[in-house]
């Protein structure tokens, strides 16, 4: 019995460990909702979020605009607006990285507090 238990407890540890790793690997990531409430601290820098792609506006301006949510934020602060030059398919779970821009204006009543603008796509699989 108690080779039985010394295995489990390996086991358990074994597990741990490899949701330990998982854990530290989206560590970078950032919310829907964080990268709203702390946007102004994130201008201009490079930063990793995912998501479930709720909306897609390709070629516009030469770029495509990409709308992601992952299930945080309110009404104000639930969706994220990607440009790139890659897009995806309405419903495609993907991470995307990509530079914070606030108060983008694109002229024409086209304006948004914030923005992941030249941001990669990759789709989760």
């Amino acid at each position: 019995m108690k080779i039985l238990s010394i295995a489990f407890a390996g086991l358990i540890g074994a597990l741990s460990l490899t949701s330990f790793s998982a854990s530290a690997a989206d560590a970078g990531l950032k919310t829907v909702a964080a990268l709203h409430q702390n946007k102004a601290a994130l201008a201009g820098q490079t930063i990793k979020a995912q998501g479930k792609v709720v909306k897609v506006n390709n070629n516009i301006m030469g770029r495509n605009f990409v709308h992601v949510q992952d299930g945080t934020g309110d009404a104000n602060s639930n969706d994220l607006l990607i440009t790139s030059k890659q897009t995806a398919n309405v419903g495609d779970q993907v991470t995307i990285s990509g530079v914070v821009a606030i108060n983008r204006d694109f002229g024409s009543g086209y304006s948004y507090p914030l923005l992941i603008e030249e941001a990669s796509i990759t789709p989760k699989k």
